[in-house]
């Protein structure tokens, strides 16, 4: 929530006010998210950061106008998906690729215990894969929710679907993702990774919206 607030602080003092500053805050806060969204579209990384970059651009040089803007990171991720479709609309490119390697952020890394850090690379990347085989909408929706900690009715908003569209798409994904998973979490060993697969499949899968 905290996140939401400061957006919007630095969007109204950017629009209102041309604070250069909080013009580059919203950049540094947002840039790696919509850069990551824009990937789903456009393939490519240069692409999808010359497409970002361009719409923080407009942004800066209409700020007057955005004045009007409710919902700035919302507002900012359309931008983007509309940027990318027209994009692949130019050269039909259109590409779906796989989520980029997790740094993990040092909470589930045990650098006592290679083999255990091995196999949450392992599972990571099977679920990297699982999530590749998802219908193109279902694998957006799944990593705009899972990956970005958006709200179902956010995502709605940025693809201009209904809330219940996207509520099914997600019980679809979770579905599709416990099925593909199945097969590989039996060949573990449990009683060694017990608690990393409950982790990660928490932080990935059954997370509540």
């Amino acid at each position: 929530m905290q996140k939401e607030v400061n957006i919007n602080d630095l969007w109204e003092r950017f629009t209102k006010v041309s604070d250069a500053r909080s013009f580059e805050g919203l950049f540094h806060a947002l840039n790696p998210r919509l850069i990551k969204f824009c990937k789903l579209y456009v393939h490519y990384h240069q692409v999808a950061e010359e497409i970002v970059s361009d719409v923080f651009v407009k942004c800066w040089m209409d700020r007057v106008q955005m004045q009007a803007v409710e919902k700035p990171e919302t507002y900012l991720f359309i931008a983007v998906k509309n940027q990318a479709l027209n994009y692949n609309k130019r050269f039909s490119s259109i590409q779906v690729v796989n989520i980029e390697d997790h740094d993990g952020g040092g909470v589930l890394i045990n650098e006592a215990s290679p083999e255990l850090e091995l196999e949450k690379k392992e599972l990571i990347f099977k679920m990297d894969q699982a999530i590749g085989t998802l219908p193109r909408q279902c694998g957006i929706i799944f990593r705009l929710i899972k990956e970005n900690g958006m709200k179902y009715k956010e995502v709605a908003e940025i693809l201009n679907i209904s809330h219940r569209t996207v509520h099914t798409q997600m019980l679809r994904a979770m579905k599709k993702m416990s099925k593909a998973m199945d097969p590989y979490l039996k060949k573990v060993n449990r009683q060694a990774t017990d608690n990393l697969i409950s982790a990660i499949l928490v932080l990935f899968i059954f997370m509540g919206n």
